[in-house]
């Protein structure tokens, strides 16, 4: 049973090499499995593709990848997954919090039939504002993305090699790779695992990367353009009620006057309202001109513990 091992690295010059040392040491305590290695340089421009260099070197079984920039977590996550062999997936960090000694709870795991498992984590090591953010994520990935409401998900993920097959069709620039998993099967597990602390670090991720991330997930839904059309039949409806409550006030009331602030004030009601309608409108199309356009989903500079496939 041939597992591969997909890591988006940036940044990770001091842990890769203790990852892979700690992941092959685990598939040498479980006979029947091997495992293969593909590492990719998400545009890190400290030494963390020479560490690569390294590994691919040290042993036969490390495929690594540069690419040109940072093009992102799912992006990498895409481009590993074009190189992979085995007969299953499995997706981890470089930061040691997705720890190498849980890997098999998620073998055996979809061995009992899934397509996808997914570890989840009953205590999560991370910050406060990490904490929020995923919180968010979880509650807008089941509106936005279809995610099964009694499925956690998280970036510790094992697929199958069909599963593989119908991710790596998606070419798109902007992917979301759960989002992807959603579409290709609904037979998808959970397994608790341990999170571990970060070693070395802090995450890559800032608060304009995450919002990003989540705004990935409109390539694979419909809802806010449906939140907007919602939002302007209501404003609407409260511009007409608004409306006749003041004809009617002025017919019961001839010499109140009407204010000038009060039109003002609907207006700049309606008017924002019409502007976040073509705001979302517009992010739409903005999408669909980047994917005219062929906008890249990666670039690969060069390859190194394999023949090019790319």
């Amino acid at each position: 049973m041939l597992i591969s091992i997909v890591i988006p690295c940036y940044y990770s010059e001091k842990t890769i090499h203790k990852v892979v040392d700690m992941v092959r040491d685990e598939f040498n305590k479980n006979e029947g499995y091997e495992c293969e290695f593909v590492l990719v340089n998400d545009g890190s421009t400290d030494g963390t593709f020479d560490e690569i260099r390294k590994l691919s070197q040290e042993y036969t079984n490390v495929k690594g990848i540069n690419l040109m920039k940072n093009f992102g977590q799912h992006n990498a996550l895409m481009a590993a997954l074009q190189y992979t062999e085995g007969d299953y997936v499995l997706g981890m960090d470089d930061d040691m919090q997705t720890h190498p000694s849980q890997i098999f709870k998620l073998v055996h795991r979809i061995e009992e039939g899934f397509d996808l498992v997914y570890g989840i984590y009953p205590e999560v090591k991370n910050g406060p504002i990490k904490n929020l953010t995923s919180k968010i994520n979880r509650k807008t990935s089941r509106v936005l993305l279809g995610r099964p409401k009694e499925i956690e998900s998280s970036n510790f993920w094992i697929i199958t090699r069909a599963i593989r097959d119908e991710v790596v069709k998606f070419d798109t620039f902007n992917p979301y790779i759960d989002a992807i998993f959603y579409r290709a099967t609904s037979n998808i597990g959970m397994v608790p695992v341990e999170h571990f602390k970060r070693e070395y670090g802090h995450s890559g991720y800032t608060f304009r990367k995450l919002l990003k991330l989540w705004m990935a997930y409109w390539n694979f839904s419909a809802v806010p353009l449906r939140m907007s059309f919602y939002v302007g039949t209501f404003s609407l409806i409260a511009g007409v009620l608004f409306a006749v409550y003041l004809i009617i006030n002025k017919i019961l009331s001839p010499d109140l006057p009407v204010g000038w602030s009060s039109m003002m004030c609907i207006m700049a009601l309606l008017f924002g309202v019409v502007l976040m309608v073509l705001g979302v409108v517009g992010e739409y199309l903005g999408k669909i001109i980047l994917i005219l356009n062929n906008t890249p989903q990666f670039v690969v500079r060069e390859t190194v513990g394999l023949e090019d496939k790319k």
